[in-house]
Formats: C-alpha cells, sequence, structure tokens
C-alpha cells in the first residue's frame, strides 16, 4: 500500500515520480474537469508507439512510482491492462486516477480487478461535482479494497463535500473506513470545462509563489508527447516549446525524461522555489509582478531567450540541496 503522504514526497523528489496519461476520453463528463475529456476524445491508437512508452518508463531506473490517469483510464483496457502489468512487473508503485464510474454494474470484471490488485494507491474522485452515482462510487471503493489497494478519496477543499466524502467512505467500508482510506481535498482548477466553474485565483507577486509542487513529476501521453510536469494545461499543449518533448520510442522517452530532470531552471523551481529565481538579476523584475499562480512566472521565465539562462545554471551549482528531494 502507498498512502498519500508517501506518494506526495515521492512526486517532490525530483526523478522519482512520473504520470502516464493514457487516453483523453472519458464517459463522465463532470463540470469541473481541468482537461476537458468527453466521451468522443482521442484514444491510443498507435499501441507499438504506446507500448514503448511505457517501456521507456519501465526501464527507468530512478522512478519509483508511475501515476495513471486520462481522461478516464478505465476506459482504455487494453492500455490500462498493458501498462498495469508491466509497471507492477518492473517494480514501481502504480496508482491509477479514476472516476470510479466502472462500480455502476455492481462488481466489477476481472481485468478491472486486475488492475487493482496491482495497484498500490488508487486515487479516486468523489466529489459532488462528479456526476458517477453514488451507488458507482461506493461499489468501486469496495472493489477497490477487496483487492487490497490503499484509496485516496479525492475531493474538493469544502467542509460540506470532506463530510459528505467521509460518509460515503463510511457507507462502503464500515466505521473502520480509515484503515483502508483517507480523504484528500484539492483546490479546484480553472483550466479545460472548469475555467467557466472557478474564478481564477488571486494574483500575488512572483516572489512570493514558493515552490512549484509538481515540476518534478513529468507526464508521458499516450502518442509521445512528453511533458515536464502533470499540469493540466500543459499536459494538453499550453505552454512554452520548453516544456515539452516528443519521442517516438522507449530510448527518446528515456532521454526526454532525462532532459527534462536535468533542466535547470525547473530544477530550482521545484526544490529552491520562485524567490531563489526572482533573486537572480535576470528575473529580478518578475519578483514584484503578479502571477494568478507560479505557471505563469514559470512560463515567463522560460520564455525568455535559452542562453539567457546561464545565470540559472550558475545559481544551480551554487545553492545546496537543488537536485535533492528537499521540496
Amino acid at each position: 500500500m502507498l498512502r498519500f503522504a508517501e506518494l506526495e514526497a515521492l512526486r517532490r523528489e525530483r526523478g522519482r515520480s512520473a504520470l502516464l496519461f493514457v487516453t483523453d476520453r472519458c464517459p463522465v463528463g463532470c463540470a469541473h474537469c481541468s482537461v476537458d475529456s468527453r466521451p468522443d476524445g482521442p484514444r491510443i491508437t498507435d499501441y507499438p508507439l504506446f507500448e514503448e512508452m511505457v517501456e521507456g518508463l519501465c526501464s527507468d531506473d530512478a522512478l519509483r512510482v508511475v501515476g495513471v490517469s486520462g481522461g478516464e483510464p478505465f476506459v482504455e483496457r487494453r492500455g490500462l491492462t498493458y501498462a498495469a502489468r508491466r509497471i507492477n512487473e518492473s517494480g514501481k508503485a502504480l496508482v491509477p486516477y479514476t472516476s470510479g464510474h466502472w462500480g455502476a454494474g455492481g462488481r466489477p470484471p476481472e481485468w478491472i480487478r486486475e488492475v487493482l490488485r496491482l495497484s498500490a494507491c488508487v486515487v479516486l474522485g468523489v466529489d459532488a461535482h462528479h456526476t458517477s452515482p453514488p451507488r458507482a462510487v461506493v461499489a468501486a471503493l469496495c472493489a477497490v479494497a477487496a483487492e487490497g489497494a490503499w484509496i485516496v478519496a479525492q475531493v474538493l477543499d469544502d467542509p460540506a463535500q470532506v463530510e459528505a466524502a467521509e460518509a460515503l467512505l463510511e457507507e462502503a467500508l464500515g466505521e473502520g473506513w480509515r484503515d483502508l482510506a483517507e480523504v484528500n481535498p484539492v483546490l479546484p482548477l480553472p483550466y479545460g470545462r472548469a475555467s467557466g466553474l472557478f474564478p481564477e485565483s488571486r494574483r500575488v507577486p512572483g516572489a512570493s509563489l514558493g515552490r512549484c509542487a509538481i515540476v518534478n513529476s513529468p507526464t508521458v501521453r499516450y502518442d509521445g508527447r512528453i511533458s515536464a510536469c502533470c499540469d493540466e494545461k500543459v499536459i494538453m499543449g499550453a505552454g512554452p516549446s520548453d516544456l515539452h518533448r516528443l519521442a517516438r520510442d522507449r530510448e527518446g522517452a528515456r532521454e526526454a525524461l532525462a532532459d527534462l530532470a536535468a533542466d535547470p531552471l525547473l530544477t530550482v523551481l521545484g526544490s529552491h522555489g520562485a524567490q531563489a529565481l526572482t533573486a537572480l538579476p535576470r528575473y529580478r523584475d518578475l519578483a514584484d509582478h503578479g502571477f494568478s499562480g507560479i505557471c505563469g512566472l514559470c512560463w515567463r521565465m522560460l520564455r525568455r531567450a535559452a542562453g539567457e539562462r546561464e545565470a540559472v545554471l550558475r545559481a544551480l551549482a551554487s545553492l545546496p540541496g537543488a537536485t535533492g528531494g528537499e521540496s
């Protein structure tokens, strides 16, 4: 089992975690979806390429955990079962992110139960914006618990929704549900369909944005596109070109992951944070500039000429622990 605190610790340690994005397709249609996945969204068409991306992840000795998401990963039976088996065989922890819609029929089919058995942890969305009926979510919770994976019930950070999630867990797993699961409240993301549901956060000075919580965890898409982080906007292709790579085989995937892991600006942003970067002469003008989030600051820095980033290389060499897991 892998509890949320352990998962987050690995995700903050550069090079220890990655996300495999297996499909853009999702049958649920939640209003708060931050990637705007739809029932007719794109999915895997080139399976040999997809398998190469999976093998690239599996052959990365530094990786300890691989999340699997989409879209809804459980609509992609062939790709998900292949990935689950290979990730597990490679000795890495498997963590699917799902809506639990597959619980609608009660006890899920064997292939789904196999994926759950191979999982160290399952992150299951249970907040009020999910359109999966409660009975489906209850069945999904029971199925995960039956196969021995730890459950992270993910819910929007609202007291009423947290309380409702805890009631749902007790209904599914009984009074001792805390021995099998935990609730993880998260802030809403104003991207994708959710851009019309949640307002952008208030703007704060660049120097006050702290460290990026997700820049240490890159994303590998089913189509060979590899992104520097698991930010939804970046996964969908937004942001500077320096955040993106394209791989056509497992060696290319390994090289892309290594290249992104070695990027000095992203390394410092994930370890020492925005304050360290905006203290440099090259980025000092951004210290007091207002941003709605750390992505805006990151994108602004990356869009400056590549040669100008030599200052970051010097800063990286002088800052202890920049490549470690201190974030």
